[in-house]
């Protein structure tokens, strides 16, 4: 009996978003109907590919195994795509982009989208350790992201131009008018910080533990914009690379003069994926806007 290619795209979606919500949104399709066909194929199989826990699920054994077959079959399938879209010109498509804030990937998409029109563009925000992972489950085409992690060789990987951290403060601050502090002077001050994962705090955190300082009042937020509104009511100091804090007139940027905080961007996808037409595309419009080192 042959296998439905409509079922197997079913489980696919599941697998890759880990979510019969999601997967359903993504195939444009309405939940009960894309759980009926996940359904079908595990009864015409007697198999049992996801353990289900609420609104969550997880492959089992078999599902992990099919996973990965459905992986190197759709990924085919979209080469077959590109072949076909290349022959007539980037003038349809999708890239789905992965980024860890708005400041450097939104000029990018819209000079994207300025050349390939006919390209539809989604983007999906995370920290850095969700857009890696979103990436090599292929729920994002590709993300510029921050710290890549060490061996992962189906990974490629673009290095942007560094910037660095700097603290900013309220404009109604003390030290609104100060150019720049000492990396002590923090302990004098609630620290506003991102939720583990993130590699501004990754940063900020090894310069303290090389300076041997242990910061005695510390705020987590697991937002970007949420640390910036907290700052900006008054509730304490936080960290931002320079390039993100903008001209907001909210805020007052001072370099850590003793401590070393660069941050290293990067741009990634998988390797077998990166001649992708749409991909490709992005990377080199990439070099062009953004630069590498």
């Amino acid at each position: 009996m042959t296998i439905s290619h409509t079922h197997l795209r079913a489980f696919h979606a599941v697998a890759t978003h880990g979510s019969f919500t999601r997967a359903a949104e993504a195939l444009h399709v309405t939940q009960p109907t894309l759980s009926g066909q996940v359904r079908e194929l595990e009864e015409r199989y007697r198999v049992k590919l996801f353990t289900r826990y609420g609104r969550k699920v997880s492959l089992t054994d078999i599902g992990r195994s099919a996973f990965e077959i459905t992986r190197q079959l759709f990924r085919h399938e979209q080469e077959v795509e590109q072949l076909f879209l290349a022959a007539r010109g980037l003038d349809r498509g999708q890239l789905t982009v992965g980024a860890d804030s708005p400041y450097i990937i939104t000029p990018v998409l819209a000079a994207y989208q300025r050349r390939y029109p006919g390209v539809q563009l989604s983007i999906r925000y995370g920290n850095t350790t969700q857009l890696m992972r979103w990436v090599q489950s292929q729920r994002c085409d590709v993300a510029i992201l921050a710290d890549i992690p060490d061996g992962p060789s189906r990974i490629h990987t673009l290095r942007l131009r560094p910037d660095r951290l700097v603290v900013f403060v309220g404009a109604d601050h003390p030290w609104a008018d100060r150019r720049s502090i000492g990396l002590a002077d923090l302990a004098t001050e609630r620290v506003i910080l991102r939720e583990k994962g993130s590699h501004t705090r990754s940063i900020f955190e090894k310069a303290l533990q090389s300076a041997s300082l242990t910061l005695p009042n510390l705020m987590e937020i697991s937002s970007r914009e949420g640390v910036r509104e907290a700052v900006a009511a008054g509730l304490g100091v936080g960290i931002v690379s320079e390039n993100e804090l903008g001209t907001d007139p909210r805020f007052r940027p001072l370099q850590v003069r003793d401590a070393e905080l660069t941050n290293a961007e990067f741009i990634v996808c998988l390797q077998g994926r990166r001649e992708e037409q749409t991909i490709r595309a992005f990377l080199e419009l990439v070099e062009d806007t953004l630069g590498l080192t």
